[in-house]
Parts: C-alpha cells; sequence; structure tokens
C-alpha cells in the first residue's frame, strides 16, 4: 500500500540529479508544492539547474496530480496525460514519439520519497532520480505566490 494522493498536500525539498549516457551530470536544487485544485492537485516545483561549466539557472515546471480507480493519475498542467501508476506498485511508462520514458516511485521512506525516470530515444539517454522530503527551509522566489493554506 502506498501514500493516497492527499498525502502529498503541502511543501517538498526538492534535490534531482541527471545523469546523462555518457556520465554528464547535472542537478536541481529547489522546492515542490502540491495544492488543492479542482479536486485535484497541482504540482509546481521551482529551484536551480547546475549544468555542467554554466551557471546555475532558473528552471520550474507544474503538473496535475489526481485520482482515477485507485491509481494516481499525472498529467500535464494543460491537461495532456502523462502517465498513471497505483500506490501500490509504483511504475509507469510514457511514450513520447521517438523516445521512451519509464519511472519508479519509491515510497519505501515515507515521508521520504523519490522518483527515479530512465529515459531513451534516438537523442535521449539519461536517467533523473528526484529526491523528496518535507520541506524544511524557506520557498524558492517562484512558489512564494502559491497558496500555503492547504
Amino acid at each position: 500500500m502506498g501514500p493516497k494522493l492527499t498525502d502529498f498536500l503541502g511543501d517538498w525539498d526538492l534535490l534531482r540529479q541527471i545523469v546523462q549516457g555518457d556520465g554528464t551530470t547535472a542537478r536541481f536544487v529547489g522546492q515542490a508544492r502540491f495544492h488543492p485544485q479542482d479536486g485535484a492537485l497541482h504540482y509546481r516545483e521551482a529551484g536551480h539547474l547546475h549544468l555542467p561549466g554554466l551557471s546555475a539557472m532558473q528552471a520550474e515546471r507544474c503538473y496535475l496530480w489526481r485520482e482515477a480507480a485507485g491509481r494516481i493519475c499525472v498529467d500535464h498542467a494543460d491537461g495532456r496525460p502523462f502517465h498513471d501508476f497505483d500506490p501500490a506498485n509504483p511504475q509507469a511508462s510514457h511514450w513520447c514519439d521517438p523516445d521512451d520514458y519509464r519511472v519508479t516511485y519509491d515510497f519505501g521512506d515515507w515521508p521520504r520519497w523519490q522518483a527515479r525516470w530512465r529515459v531513451r530515444g534516438p537523442r535521449k539517454d539519461y536517467t533523473m532520480v528526484s529526491h523528496y522530503h518535507p520541506a524544511q527551509g524557506a520557498l524558492p522566489p517562484a512558489l512564494t505566490g502559491v497558496p500555503r493554506d492547504i
């Protein structure tokens, strides 16, 4: 049994590592927030992306998480389906021609959790691991306008 959708409500510190097939590594440091929106949870992350040899840059993205038939569905911010998973067996895949995206969520140390993506395609070859834990610090500026009253 994994977490319910409402268990994600609130603010999360987020650390992500992206390892390219050639070994080049980037990282993202920021926070994510899940807040209620029309019976679902709006997910927004914001922080800094650190790429080798470049100055850190501001980065953010949004998704919509919802429950359907005992599964957690993750949609793009514009409502297009992305992937869905059973919290008791949290794995999913997404085909975005010509690229194959596969994710495994790990909720074994809740409320610390992670998402591990493996992405392959003609021009893509990377593993991305995102580590989440309940927020401890101040929110990045891009998240300060998102409601906190959850």
